[in-house]
């Protein structure tokens, strides 16, 4: 006990420290010498990777959308090819080694340890006004090169973090592939570019960019789903189809480049090798369309409850929005026709009987509109006749410059500003109700009046996530006949959040 414990410590003092490095800024803005892109070349330099770097392969994805997805399917396509895979991806949703994995598997915390003092302390011994400590996200990155060199993986895949040429992933000088996604910033010469199929002007800008950084340009397929064999994406949404191709793009390139083609029946173009299909079906991917029923409901199956399942996707644009929509519906109409079809003779006009509603929980960034967001989502919703019941709307539980234990937020729920969640609430109800109605004062329900969130019209706003999910589960409690079917969506934040309660 004492030794996990003290390990625990130990974890947690490392997170502590990386805790340091993270600030409100999004982007190099000129204020932090940190921030400056040729210091990661001193900073590969103390860390004694300047040479090594070069000898790495790497897969480097980047773009404005499906970057995680088509990282995690490349990943898991070369790992069932036999290939020692290394993935960094960003964000995490709840504990920061997910953005490390080795083999599918995210990095043991004694490995983790091991890595990080090691390029803690060579940082913070030779740091320098001139070469101060790297900021968050490109101490990381920096982290990852450490990690993937020593364990002397066969291909790393980097998913790049914020984009733009001064990314810290780009220190990178040739990768194997680069994904293409609105523009590529810097040549890279014979290194092949993909894309996927784009509007016709976003398309003249790519091309004409790649023309002049003497580029080869490719554009990657969708996946014709009759490859899989009859199996099913380990993503799911018709949209993981163009990840996926892209995916199998990437991988036959690289397999190819590096001579590998001769262990896989590469050549018919009709098909692609059984273990892209096995490592295509067995992707997996926390928190995009994810779903998960409640574990905690399942404990209490001695008392006569209903079912409580959460549907996470970490939608927060209004494209993403139509995706995660459309999701949704598919997936709660499937849940439907499988109870159907095992219904019992001796339990069907009970079964029958049982009634499914929805329920969203909803929180987005302030930097986001939620009424660009939320009509996008209820006209989705609208298409495939899927009505929520009741929508939630709750603050985050984690704050954005801590990791780890410190990582949720301590505030007394009753001292938690919700005007952000007033103000999505009221976008809500303009898309839901009357001018009248939505003039109508709203109460925010905490510990003292949670049972009576269930009297208000269409929404509320709860103080905090934690009870938000207690009133879910009591909900699902007072019936044995419903099924109570939750779709959370609008942040990472919030579904990490959810995830690390729900699984706790």
């Amino acid at each position: 006990m004492a030794e996990t414990s003290a390990a625990a410590s130990e974890y947690e003092e490392a997170l502590s420290a990386i805790s340091s490095l993270i600030t409100r800024r999004t982007r190099a803005d000129g204020t932090n010498k940190g921030d400056q892109f040729d210091l990661l070349y001193d900073y590969l330099k103390i860390l004694e990777l300047e040479g090594r770097l070069s000898k790495l392969n790497v897969i480097h994805v980047a773009g404005t959308k499906g970057k995680g997805s088509t990282c995690t399917f490349s990943e898991s396509i070369l790992r069932s090819c036999g290939f020692h895979t290394g993935l960094f991806t960003s964000p995490h949703l709840i504990d920061l080694r997910e953005r490390f994995r080795l083999d599918g598997v995210e990095i043991s915390e004694e490995k983790f340890l091991r890595y990080f003092w090691w390029c803690w302390n060579q940082l913070k011994e030779k740091a320098t006004d001139d070469v101060p400590m790297p900021n968050y996200f490109r101490f990381l990155t920096l982290l990852s090169f450490k990690i993937f060199i020593e364990e002397q993986v066969d291909v790393a895949i980097l998913e790049v973090g914020l984009g733009g040429k001064f990314d810290a992933t780009n220190v990178v000088e040739a990768p194997i592939e680069i994904l293409l996604g609105k523009l590529l910033e810097r040549k890279q010469r014979d290194i092949p570019a993909y894309t996927v199929n784009q509007p016709e002007e976003a398309m003249s800008v790519l091309e004409s960019k790649a023309l002049e950084l003497d580029v080869p340009l490719r554009i990657a397929k969708p996946l014709d789903i009759s490859m899989l064999n009859g199996q099913q994406l380990g993503l799911a949404g018709d949209h993981q189809l163009i990840n996926a191709g892209l995916a199998v793009s990437l991988c036959h390139t690289w397999i190819q480049k590096l001579g590998h083609g001769g262990k896989l029946d590469m050549k018919n173009s009709s098909c692609i090798p059984e273990q892209f299909v096995d490592g295509l079906v067995a992707a997996r991917m926390q928190g995009r369309a994810q779903i998960v029923p409640d574990v905690c409901m399942k404990m209490q199956n001695e008392v006569k409850s209903g079912e409580l399942t959460f549907y996470l996707d970490g939608a927060h644009s209004p494209e993403s929005m139509v995706v995660c929509g459309r999701w949704f519906a598919n997936a709660i109409k499937e849940a439907s026709s499988m109870s159907e079809t095992h219904l019992t003779d001796a339990y069907i006009s009970k079964s029958s009987t049982k009634k499914s509603i929805q329920i969203l929980l909803f929180n987005c960034m302030p930097v986001r509109d939620p009424k660009l967001l939320l009509p996008v989502l209820v006209n989705t919703f609208a298409e495939y006749g899927v009505h929520f019941q009741k929508a939630l709307f709750v603050p985050s539980q984690s704050v954005f410059n801590k990791l780890g234990a410190n990582a949720s937020a301590t505030t007394d729920p009753s001292q938690v500003d919700l005007s952000w969640q007033l103000t999505l609430q009221k976008a809500w109800r303009n898309l839901i109700h009357s001018s009248n109605d939505n003039e109508r004062v709203s109460p925010i329900y905490d510990e003292s009046n949670l049972e009576l969130v269930l009297n208000d019209q269409s929404s509320a706003v709860i103080s905090s996530l934690p009870l938000a999910i207690k009133w879910l589960r009591g909900i699902a409690q007072l019936n044995e006949l419903v099924h109570v079917q939750v779709l959370v969506t609008g942040s990472l934040h919030l579904v990490g959040d959810v995830l690390r309660l729900i699984k706790s």
